[in-house]
């Protein structure tokens, strides 16, 4: 069991890191109409991911309690909201196309704020993963090794083009490409750190683990409504964004019921 659970907390970092390798493949930054469909098919993959690996197990999880099966599934949506927005104030980062910083003030290099930027839309990400995988370790009913599976490998495929995404930029922007590499893979670390951390208190979470879930599902939509939705929509042909995003949903949506 242990060692489909540290594959399954892996698999996301992978994609981050195979991602962050097109680096050394392509020669030019990526057009802005790919990396819109880029964020759109990623933004999808949260929205679904958020729903089906999330949400609803944490319902089912709270049914015993009635018509009111939705509170903790209420209640830890609002709390992953305000804590994504909470971090989002305090952290200085620079979001992609963005000519100001968020945050505050800070003299860090701007390829530093946009690493801090993806690295800040990371951690719900390694969140949600760790408390599925927790909630498979305490052998929770509702949360089975295939939706697990599912929800690593949606989150490894939407990590794949942040990867890209965030070095590309860097190296074009004078970087070398091993340091634009290792920037794209050091941005998506923070995943298995805050997955592993999450799972080895698998045992005191159990009880929390509805709001927990939901918590997660909060901070991921922060993240697309804040984040994914505008740089997808920004400029002409906002269209490709709007439908990757669907492909993205589809995707993850299919995952999550073909293995969960």
């Amino acid at each position: 069991m242990w060692f489909d659970v540290f594959e399954g907390l892996s698999i996301p970092f992978l994609g981050t890191v195979l991602g962050s390798a097109c680096v050394f493949f392509m020669k030019k930054e990526l057009s802005r109409n790919v990396q819109r469909a880029l964020t759109g098919f990623a933004g999808g993959v949260m929205v679904a991911a958020s729903i089906w690996s999330l949400l609803i197990p944490a319902m089912n999880l709270s049914e015993d309690k009635g018509r009111l099966a939705f509170l903790p599934a209420f209640i830890g949506f609002w709390l992953g909201i305000l804590f994504l927005l909470f971090l989002d104030r305090v952290i200085p980062h620079l979001h992609m196309y963005a000519d100001k910083a968020e945050g505050p003030k800070s003299r860090a290099a701007k390829t530093t704020m946009m690493v801090l930027a993806v690295t800040l839309h990371n951690i719900p990400e390694g969140m949600a993963v760790g408390v599925v995988y927790a909630g498979l370790l305490s052998g929770s009913a509702e949360i089975t090794a295939g939706g697990a599976l599912a929800l690593s490998l949606g989150i490894a495929i939407q990590n794949f083009p942040e990867g890209a995404i965030i070095s590309m930029p860097l190296y074009a922007e004078g970087k070398s490409k091993t340091k634009s590499f290792a920037l794209g893979a050091l941005s998506g670390a923070v995943e298995p750190i805050g997955a592993l951390l999450t799972v080895l208190f698998a045992g005191l979470l159990v009880p929390a683990m509805p709001y927990l879930l939901a918590f997660a599902a909060g901070a991921m939509i922060y993240v697309v409504v804040e984040e994914l939705i505008p740089e997808m929509s920004a400029g002409e042909h906002s269209n490709i964004g709007v439908v990757l995003f669907a492909c993205g949903f589809t995707v993850m949506m299919a995952l999550d019921v073909a293995l969960g």
